[in-house]
């Protein structure tokens, strides 16, 4: 039998469960989003330009939710989707200057959850949590066989 009081897998499952179902609620509420389109904004953010399947092998779903959501998104003109015209497929996402705004009010909020969240730990605690955390998603492949970089 699981202790689930030791099982790590347990523990990263309930803690991100309940963050993301809190974050959807949380950010629905204030910011019209939901915690995926969120992720997509945060990321298109960080890498302009991306196409859909690096924002599927950065936050780790499959392509038809984050297709379901780009469309969404590009829908509400949060992002704008561009095609290679010779074959179709997705060549870049952008933010729209209406998605940039969003991210820079919904990043507030999401660092102050995350400063909420660590202020529990010393700040050397949290150093040492985050390194932990960095090992063991650049490990994930050795349970999952595909890379997480």
């Amino acid at each position: 039998m699981l202790d689930l009081n030791r099982y790590v897998p347990a523990f990263i499952t309930f803690i991100g469960n309940k963050l993301s179902n809190s974050a959807t609620a949380f950010y629905q509420k204030n910011f019209g989003v939901n915690v995926t389109e969120w992720r997509i904004i945060s990321q298109l953010a960080i890498e302009p330009g991306i196409p859909a399947s690096r924002i599927c092998q950065v936050i780790g779903f499959d392509k038809g939710p984050v297709s379901r959501n780009l469309a969404a998104l590009q829908k509400r003109g949060l992002l704008t989707i561009r095609t290679a015209p010779d074959d179709g497929r997705t060549h870049s996402i952008t933010l729209t200057a209406r998605g940039r705004a969003i991210h820079d009010r919904v990043i507030v909020a999401a660092l102050e959850r995350e400063r909420r969240l660590l202020s529990c730990l010393k700040k050397d605690e949290r150093e040492v949590l985050i390194d932990l955390l960095r090992r063991l998603h650049e490990n994930l492949g050795a349970v999952t066989g595909q890379s997480t970089t």
